[in-house]
């Protein structure tokens, strides 16, 4: 007799999941519409693109340069706590940011300043949230618990972008950034509901550059986890450069940009589907099921490069939407099955850590990349090193055998 597979809405019975699922979905949602609403206070203030990449930048310094302190927090403190506190840093951040431009008060050096704080509020947080999700379910339901996190993170991206840009044009971006401020407190708030066993203590204390070094050893332990972060390193890196900055520009030159963010909403409503999918089933050995789909992720970049049409890129993006969630959620559930609870946060935070370097690096190497050897070119190659780097990370032994339990 075959085991009964857990129903989707599973974990939704949990109380402590709920709270951390409707938490997150804020987060998402907050931190998609801040990217839309704080550029366009940007660039009234300044007028300036550069000046835009100064103040998003200083975010993302500090979010990179504070990750790893952030999984060793979530691992010594109550995860719960963190969040809270994270989300209220987030939501005073927003509100400073909101009060200045509403009263003609805001600078460049003042935006920026808070951009790095809010920076540190999000790499406190998001080892602590990536970590929090065994912790509020049985294991039976893992997976469904799982997909239902990325289903709610697609839907509040989509949605605070959405927000983002219709606030920001009929209220102004100070009025949109003040109801940003309000929907990460209200996350600190759904936060207060997440209750969750304490994590047994360490067996002695030890300073934070041990603990780092004690994460390490436990994100190198197995091959497969530091194998599909490397492997996602070049993916993003190829993602970033040759999807998000010469698909635009593509786009820009041939069907236009209105079809392309139709394409990037195909795109999503294909991870929302694929996250659905994943959910209800996933092979036995999901973790290299899943790195084999990524293969999918070079055909968009080759379509760019011969034939750039809005139907065939719809479909050939739908599909890379449906399986990076299929990635997505193997990968989550493969992590929190086999590392141990009290080093997951830390684990999750160097796995984040090599996702958020590659990105500046594709979005800056490809434009003289391409200016030096032409769009098509670029683009080639681009679909060739993903497709190297997928390869090596299915011949790895760890990623082929291991069985989601």
């Amino acid at each position: 007799m075959t085991a009964r597979r857990p129903a989707i809405a599973a974990p939704l019975r949990h109380g402590s999941f709920r709270a951390l699922l409707a938490g997150q979905l804020l987060v998402r949602a907050g931190n998609g519409l801040a990217s839309v609403a704080l550029a366009f206070a940007v660039l009234d203030l300044s007028g300036s693109v550069a000046s835009v990449g100064l103040v998003v930048g200083a975010r993302s310094l500090a979010n990179v340069l504070l990750l790893l302190i952030g999984g060793v927090l979530a691992d010594r403190l109550p995860r719960p706590l963190l969040l809270q506190g994270a989300c209220l840093l987030a939501a005073l951040t927003q509100a400073l940011i909101a009060a200045a431009i509403l009263t003609g008060t805001a600078s460049l050096p003042l935006l920026c300043a808070l951009s790095l704080l809010n920076g540190a509020s999000a790499a406190a947080g998001m080892p602590a949230m990536a970590s929090l999700t065994p912790q509020t379910v049985p294991a039976e339901v893992l997976r469904p618990a799982n997909a239902l996190v990325r289903v709610g993170s697609q839907l509040g991206m989509t949605t605070g972008f959405s927000l983002g840009g219709a606030l920001s044009g009929l209220l102004g971006s100070g009025w949109a950034l003040a109801l940003n401020a309000a929907m990460f407190a209200l996350a600190a708030l759904c936060c207060l509901f997440v209750r969750v066993a304490a994590l047994p203590p360490p067996a002695a204390r030890i300073r934070v550059l041990g603990e780092l070094k004690e994460g390490w050893s436990e994100f190198t332990a197995r091959s497969w986890v530091w194998i599909v972060v490397v492997q996602f390193m070049v993916v993003n890196v190829t993602i970033s450069g040759g999807i998000v900055i010469l698909g635009a520009a593509i786009a820009d030159d041939t069907f236009g940009r209105e079809a392309w963010g139709v394409i990037l909403g195909v795109q999503t409503v294909g991870a929302l589907v694929g996250g659905l999918v994943a959910a209800t089933w996933q092979p036995r050995r999901a973790l290299f099921f899943g790195v084999a789909l990524m293969l999918l992720e070079a055909v968009p970049m080759i379509v760019l490069a011969q034939s750039p049409t809005v139907w065939l890129l719809m479909g050939v993006m739908f599909a890379v939407g449906a399986c990076t969630e299929q990635f997505n959620v193997a990968w989550e559930v493969s992590l929190q099955q086999n590392i141990p609870a009290n080093r997951l946060a830390r684990v999750y935070s160097y796995d984040m850590l090599g996702s958020f370097i590659a990105l500046p690096v594709g979005e800056i190497a490809v434009g003289p990349i391409a200016e030096s050897f032409g769009f098509a070119a670029t683009l080639y190659g681009a679909a060739a090193l993903l497709v190297a780097a997928t390869l090596a990370a299915m011949a790895n032994r760890g990623v082929r055998t291991l069985v989601r339990h």
